[in-house]
């Protein structure tokens, strides 16, 4: 949009300097046209003064007659300094004094007859005319070779069409560079809205930009701020219903579980062993259905934009590790997983809930879905590049063209065993966002299962609290 705004302020810039120097080109031809009408004037004028300078036949029969050039012929040649010519023929065309490439079939009438001829290279401007003298009719022509016409298209290029094209390119240099300057208050808002993150909605500061753009920011602004506000409605309503669905979701699953208890302790028998596994059922849905609460709730409150207003705090990491290791301790000897820690003293600055959320959704995927008997390491502590928290398991992992989108909401490994639904990753890839960061996915040690790193910046010395 701008390039072609660009460029049609340059033709329309441009456009008429064309027009104007063709104008100019134009009237400068007119002109020479005018005085070569005053030149036609003068050698008609000369005319006479020709057939005046003859004073008698010639000496014998056939020659030439006797000329005494009048002193205005005279100083009219002289003045040509060789481009300029006469002659004086019979009525028949036959010479009779001058230049003989001069000499041609006669006018009609008495009238004065111009035209153009080429001669040696020059263009002459010539005139001829009947004329009475001492020696009878006879036929007068002028030729001058300083026709300005012939000047005006032998310097076209040098005095019109150079310097008009010498303008052209310096006026187009010149608006160029006017045209681009007064356009880049338009193109730093365009490259501002283009570096912006389809998440970040605030208002384009209207002060900083130019004021016939001022409009189109106000409208921008607007639509911003409707977007926003849908979007934080959305928000709203995600994190209360998953909040009103927690408290009668904690009671269903305890009554649930109590159903699981008692099914469990009674005798067996077929129509136990149904009821059994009908509780078992309704036990691991209400499970999930729980675990979906929390997490969307979770999820609603991790967005990045609600947690910009928010100031983050000094973070101990490997304090947060060991929690994390007690809270999945438990699960972990269910499954009997080997649940180790790896962790140095380090602190960065962050929402330490959101940590701590991201931790748990980490390890409590590994320990779901690392085979009985396997490894899950928890990590974290200081590299060249700042602190980062660190996960890594030998399960199945995630092949490399589906780790892009195991961090999509919802969405889940085609084949995976166990129960879950698809957001974990992603509630630790948006808390990774608030921390202006993303998760790193890749393989963990020999191949084998997953490691799921989130780096963080430069990491503060632990002795320095």
């Amino acid at each position: 949009m701008l390039s072609g705004l660009r460029r049609r302020l340059l033709v329309m810039l441009l456009a008429p300097l064309v027009v104007l120097a063709l104008l100019n080109a134009w009237f400068d031809y007119r002109s020479a046209d005018n005085v070569a009408l005053q030149q036609d004037k003068r050698l008609a004028a000369l005319v006479p003064l020709v057939a005046d300078s003859v004073i008698a036949e010639g000496a014998r029969a056939g020659g030439p007659p006797v000329i005494l050039l009048a002193p205005a012929l005279e100083q009219f040649l002289n003045d040509r300094g060789g481009f300029a010519s006469w002659s004086l023929t019979d009525p028949d065309g036959q010479l009779l004094v001058g230049e003989h490439w001069l000499a041609s079939l006669p006018p009609s009438d008495a009238e004065p007859e111009f035209h153009s001829e080429e001669d040696g290279g020059v263009t002459f401007r010539i005139v001829r005319q009947r004329q009475q003298t001492v020696i009878g009719e006879v036929v007068v022509a002028i030729a001058d070779g300083s026709d300005p016409r012939q000047q005006w298209a032998r310097s076209i290029v040098l005095k019109v069409l150079l310097p008009n094209l010498v303008l052209i390119a310096a006026a187009a240099f010149a608006v160029g560079w006017a045209v681009e300057r007064a356009l880049k208050p338009l193109l730093d808002l365009k490259d501002a809205v283009e570096r912006r993150s389809p998440r970040d909605l605030s208002a384009i500061d209207e002060d900083a930009s130019p004021e016939e753009a001022r409009p189109l920011v106000q409208s921008l602004n607007r639509l911003f701020g409707l977007v926003n506000a849908q979007a934080e409605s959305q928000r709203r309503f995600v994190a209360d219903a998953a909040h009103q669905l927690r408290t009668p979701l904690a009671g269903l699953q305890a009554q649930v579980e109590a159903w699981a208890q008692a099914a469990n302790a009674a005798g067996r028998g077929g129509a136990v062993e149904l009821q059994r596994d009908q509780v078992y059922k309704l036990r691991s849905a209400t499970r999930r259905t729980s675990q979906l609460a929390n997490q969307l709730l979770a999820l609603s409150r991790a967005d990045a934009r609600t947690m910009q207003s928010q100031p983050m705090q000094r973070v101990d990491l490997k304090a947060l590790c060991e929690d994390m290791l007690q809270a999945h301790l438990d699960a972990a000897s269910a499954k009997r997983l080997d649940l180790g820690l790896d962790a140095e003293p380090v602190q960065v600055m962050g929402h330490e809930w959101l940590l701590r959320e991201l931790l748990s959704n980490l390890v409590d995927n590994a320990v779901r879905y690392t085979p009985d008997g396997g490894t899950v390491t928890i990590r974290c502590g200081r590299r060249d590049t700042g602190a980062f928290l660190e996960v890594e398991d030998d399960g199945p992992g995630v092949p490399p063209h589906e780790r892009a989108r195991v961090l999509e909401r919802f969405y889940r490994v085609q084949g995976t065993v166990g129960e879950g639904n698809g957001l974990g990753l992603a509630i630790a890839q948006e808390i990774a966002r608030v921390h202006h960061s993303q998760l790193e996915l890749g393989a963990g040690d020999g191949g084998r299962g997953l490691r799921v790193t989130l780096p963080l910046q430069r990491g503060l010395p632990f002795a320095s609290l």
